[in-house]
Formats: structure tokens, C-alpha cells, sequence
């Protein structure tokens, strides 16, 4: 199954809307976002995606009762386990070593990140915003294969 992953999107619209026209583009067959959209008119355009999407709720996500509504029920607290192509992820916004899973997607320092920790392999997109870095990545995942990749937009 092919994954896009977002994280940090922190009310920057325009990017936010590059970003689902990426994963539109790519026919991705999910999205997972690790948290941190901020206001809930930001998470309008994650309604444009042409697949299904899910999330976590992040450290500067206080208007969880907007955003739980205008995404639907879509947006949940950490951890959101899910179980993909025989394998587990789990879905926070800080990263946590006690999950027990086969993927671990989380967001919150900003920086992308690929690596194996322990038996699970951790993704962190880094910030689709772009206010911290002014860089704006994302990242795709097969969870069949177990191979991500860190993606400039």
C-alpha cells in the first residue's frame, strides 16, 4: 500500500494544498498526518485528497473540538494504531519508543527522518510548513515493502 505522510502543517494553506496535489498526483492509496495542522480551516484541504486520510493530534492542536469536526472524526488523539499489509503503525506526534509496532510515523521536531529503531522502522516527514527550516517535505511510504523515501515539495 502507498502512503503519503505529512506532519506540521501548521496553517500554511498554500503548501498544505501542494501537498494533497502531490499525493493526488501520486494515487497514493493513504494519508496519515502526525499532528500539528493548528487551526481547523487548515484541514479543509485534506478533504481534497482523492483517498481516505487519517490523523493525530499534535502539541499546538488546542482547538480539538473544530478540528475533530471539520475533519470529520478523521483526527484522533496518539496513538492511532492501524494495521496495513500485515504490518502495524502506530501514529503519534512525538515520538515514543514504547509503541509496539512494525512502523512508527511521528512528527513534531520538524526535521526528516528515516531510520530503523530497534524492529521498527520510523518516519518522520518533517514539516510540510516550512517555517522552521524553510524547507517544506513530506514523505511516502510501501508498507509492503518496508521502503520510505523523504520528499522535497
Amino acid at each position: 500500500m502507498k502512503i503519503g505522510i505529512l506532519s506540521d502543517t501548521h496553517d500554511n494553506l498554500p503548501l498544505i494544498k501542494k501537498a494533497v496535489d502531490y499525493f493526488n498526483h501520486l494515487k497514493v492509496d493513504l494519508v496519515l498526518h502526525a499532528g500539528d495542522y493548528i487551526a481547523p480551516f487548515s484541514v479543509k484541504a485534506l478533504n481534497l485528497l482523492n483517498c481516505p486520510w487519517q490523523g493525530v493530534f499534535g502539541n499546538n492542536d488546542g482547538e480539538k473540538k473544530g478540528l475533530t469536526a471539520v475533519s470529520q472524526g478523521k483526527i484522533k488523539e496518539p496513538p492511532l494504531f492501524l494495521d496495513l499489509d500485515a504490518k502495524r503503525i502506530a501514529l503519534v506526534h512525538e515520538f515514543r519508543k514504547d509503541l509496539d509496532a512494525d512502523i512508527i510515523i511521528c512528527g513534531h521536531t520538524h526535521i526528516p527522518e528515516i531510520k530503523k529503531q530497534e524492529n521498527a522502522l520510523v518516519v518522520n516527514p518533517g514539516e510540510v510548513c516550512g517555517w522552521l527550516s524553510n524547507k517544506s517535505t513530506l514523505a511516502v511510504l510501501d508498507s509492503s515493502s518496508m521502503a520510505a523515501e523523504i520528499i522535497d515539495l
